[in-house]
């Protein structure tokens, strides 16, 4: 297997003077991320912000025939030199990079700024001292939320439906609403759904509409489970043997990069649901035909009361004292969570 993936690893020597050349392991292929921002800004913007110096070519994470799961070995490996890496799959080998991202932590984008300014630090400790690695971002998809085949009016109704889910995590939530987990690829939803093989999707607001699932759903609710964050990073050695003066130009564009992946996000968790209702909001055609339930007082205390006293008490004993640490000295004080009894 990793011969065969040593395509994507490498970036070409180089000297101060001459051009480098970067392969991208990019986002979820066909979604406005990287569409809009990830592909065109490694395709041309980073080539014009170099003077030329510094070319690259991208691929989309699913399109690369890698497992979200290895990412970090392979970046750890060389194997990938600059990767995303899907924060969820990679807390199955560190839960600790699973706290930022936490179902029911962050009901809406201005927690979550909070809650990744006081994690970054930790993330930048673990990716150096555990990978070699370099973070460099730290991405954002829209609001994952809820999408059903059947009605539903409150978070309690999912109780026995079969939800597809996308890590551990939130596997845990949806356990804790009385409703069975299904691990289904992204781009796999669709057909999961279609086939009954699930009866509900969490996924983004504006990437469940791309993929088709206003067409094969019926029902979807505005809270935000999670939001299926993403860090960009690359392999140590392969960052140190870039010129110091091109190591600046990437800092500062993936910073750009990911100011504008941030805002997107923010606009697009909006439009999503537009576009996925059939409002105003949601330009061009097609617009879904969705019914939009609403987040009540009851689903914001059931939210919250399931982080506390489910997800976050059993992410604590997979993770052990390392996230207890990282919980009581980070985000519990940041956002004022505390575990509480199962």
């Amino acid at each position: 297997m990793i011969m065969g993936l040593l395509a994507f690893a490498g970036v070409e020597p180089a000297t101060a003077a001459d051009p480098v050349q970067l392969r991208i392991v990019g986002g979820l292929a066909g979604i406005t991320q990287y569409n809009v921002y990830e592909q065109p800004f490694w395709s041309k913007e980073i080539t014009e912000r170099s003077g030329g110096r510094i070319t690259a070519r991208i691929q989309p994470f699913d399109q690369s025939g890698l497992r979200g799961q290895d990412a970090l070995q392979l970046l750890q490996l060389g194997v990938t030199t600059f990767s995303t890496v899907n924060l969820s799959l990679a807390a199955g080998d560190d839960p600790e990079l699973a706290s930022i991202d936490l179902p029911g932590l962050a009901p809406d984008i201005a927690t979550l700024r909070r809650a990744a300014a006081a994690f970054r630090p930790t993330a930048r400790r673990i990716l150096a001292e555990r990978y070699g690695v370099e973070l460099l971002g730290l991405y954002v998809y829209p609001a994952q939320v809820v999408y059903c085949v059947q009605p539903f009016r409150s978070l309690t109704d999912l109780a026995g439906r079969r939800i597809r889910t996308s890590s551990v995590v939130q596997s845990s939530f949806v356990e804790a609403l009385g409703a069975m987990p299904v691990f289904v690829p992204f781009a796999e939803v669709v057909p999961a759904i279609t086939k009954g093989v699930v009866d509900c999707a969490i996924t983004g607001t504006l990437s469940g509409h791309e993929i088709g699932l206003s067409e094969v759903t019926s029902h979807l609710q505005a809270l935000a489970v999670n939001w299926g964050l993403t860090l960009f990073a690359a392999n140590g050695q392969a960052w140190r043997a870039l010129p110091d003066d091109l190591r600046d130009v990437l800092r500062e564009g993936i910073a750009d990069l990911e100011g504008r992946i941030w805002e997107s996000a923010e606009r697009e968790t909006r439009r999503g649901l537009a576009c996925n209702i059939g409002e105003e909001l949601c330009p061009g055609r097609p617009r879904g035909h969705m019914t939009l339930v609403p987040v009540s007082p009851e689903d914001e205390a059931l939210r919250r009361r399931v982080l506390e006293t489910k997800v976050l008490p059993s992410w604590l004993a997979r993770c052990g004292e390392p996230c207890v640490t990282l919980w009581d000295s980070t985000l519990g004080p940041t956002l004022a969570i505390t575990p509480g009894a199962p």
